[in-house]
């Protein structure tokens, strides 16, 4: 089975356990946009449970784009669920604008108790490209260079090395001739899950753009998980990677979750046209799993997400797919 409604076609998901189950949370726009690349600017997120991560029972839309004039009354794309000290559990999430054509991305934040029905906290917008630490990143769109100003995908997660919480979320870095050498992982942090700073960038190169970050430690090593295409690698990535550009799900591995982050050799999850994006790796009992939507090209989208595959590391801390037979 897989995560996958009737009607709409789902992409981007995000996971979390409440303790007994599992919560998936997902990007969804109906099929009666016949096109599937209408489906960023016409989109809402959606809510399912299940207890294997495979049989799904799917609650409905949970978040959509603001009705007035806001930050977030045009896309309300990709984010990340975690519980506070408190009980109260927060999404954080991106948000496109109409009055910048949905071209510049911000991080909203809600809160819910139930896990289904959120509420903006104040207006919804938590973090922007403002402060001292702005200047590390492309913070206007640099029109002619790159398609938008980047800054979602916040991937949040309590802080283990202290007390407080960090976020991770896609941007770019200023000042760099090659585009696609000017991805980044941008980084934040917070003490209650209220307040964020901007902090530097965690990384920066080797894409155009390294999307929906997850970091996560399997046995002592640090791994921040991405998705890219094939057009966005960089010739430095190109010349020295060891493989064709692909389009698909890789990782970057650090010492600790602040890095120092360096990109895995080869390529961990890659095909042309793609085969699964987006990932997320979740921790069950029995190991880690990799699960991502079914991609493809315009003719063949899925638009569905399909069931967790073991992830496997070897002697060096380098992560494999173990694909179940007949994975589809």
């Amino acid at each position: 089975m897989t995560l996958a409604l009737e009607n709409q076609w789902i992409w981007d998901s995000w996971y979390t356990h409440d303790g007994q189950r599992w919560h998936g949370y997902f990007l969804k726009a109906n099929k009666s946009l016949g096109d599937p690349e209408l489906r960023h600017f016409n989109v809402s997120q959606g809510h399912a449970i299940s207890n294997d991560l495979v049989n799904w029972e799917h609650l409905g839309t949970c978040l959509a784009p603001s009705e007035g004039p806001a930050f977030d009354d045009t896309t309300t794309w990709t984010g990340s669920v975690v519980q506070g000290p408190d009980g109260l559990w927060h999404l954080f999430y991106t948000g496109g604008g109409s009055a910048e054509k949905g071209l510049y991305q911000r991080i909203g934040h809600a809160t819910s108790t139930d896990m289904h029905s959120w509420e903006r906290v104040g207006t919804g917008l938590c973090l922007d490209m403002e402060g001292p630490n702005a200047a590390h990143y492309e913070r206007e769109h640099a029109v002619g260079h790159w398609h938008d100003r980047a800054m979602r995908d916040p991937f949040v997660m309590k802080d283990p090395e202290c007390d407080g919480w960090l976020m991770y979320f896609t941007a770019r870095a200023p000042g760099i001739a090659e585009a696609n050498a000017g991805g980044a992982i941008g980084f934040a942090t917070s003490p209650d899950l209220y307040e964020w700073t901007l902090q530097p960038p965690v990384f920066v190169g080797g894409y155009g753009q390294l999307e929906v970050p997850q970091v996560f430690e399997i046995e002592g090593r640090w791994y921040c998980l991405f998705c890219t295409a094939a057009e966005h690698w960089s010739e430095e990535r190109r010349a020295n990677s060891g493989t064709a550009p692909v389009t698909g799900n890789h990782y970057l591995m650090g010492d600790s979750p602040r890095g120092p982050w360096r990109v895995a050799p080869g390529f961990l999850d890659g095909a042309l046209p793609c085969y699964r994006y987006a990932a997320q790796v979740l921790m069950r009992d029995t190991g880690p799993v990799l699960m991502g939507f079914r991609d493809g090209d315009k003719k063949t989208f899925g638009g569905y997400v399909m069931d967790p595959v073991p992830l496997k590391t070897d002697a060096e801390g380098l992560l494999h797919i173990e694909a179940s037979e007949g994975e589809d």
